[in-house]
């Protein structure tokens, strides 16, 4: 269920509906509209805390073109432990196939080992 928070004025409206609903009355009514998405709830600290998890790591070597040239597993575990993050490579292993699987990297059979590339 969508949810918005409509402000006109001095005036202050939640509305709750389908997406559809919801986009309709804010059209039809409007104001300026805060629009919730579904399950958000709101934080409670001061700052925004970003967790750091090993997939978002990985994509950050991607998008840093760390794997420009085909790069072992114990190569992309030394990288991440540059950044001061370890991880095993039982931990890793699983993830990068995920990333071939999803056509952001590819993997090549080199001697009997996997090498990942961009």
């Amino acid at each position: 269920m969508a949810k918005a928070h409509i402000t006109k004025g001095d005036t202050k409206i939640t509305v709750e509906g389908t997406p559809q609903e919801v986009a309709e009355l804010v059209a039809r009514l409007g104001g300026e509209a805060d629009a919730t998405p579904p399950g958000h709830k709101e934080s409670r600290g001061r700052g925004k805390k970003v967790k750091t998890t090993p997939m978002g790591l990985l994509g950050s070597l991607i998008d840093g073109n760390f794997f420009r040239k085909p790069k072992d597993l114990g190569a992309v575990k030394a990288a991440l432990e540059e950044m001061g993050h370890v991880y095993p490579v039982t931990t890793l292993s699983p993830l990068l196939l995920r990333l071939v699987r999803r056509r952001q990297l590819r993997r090549i059979k080199d001697k009997n080992r996997w090498l990942y590339t961009g």
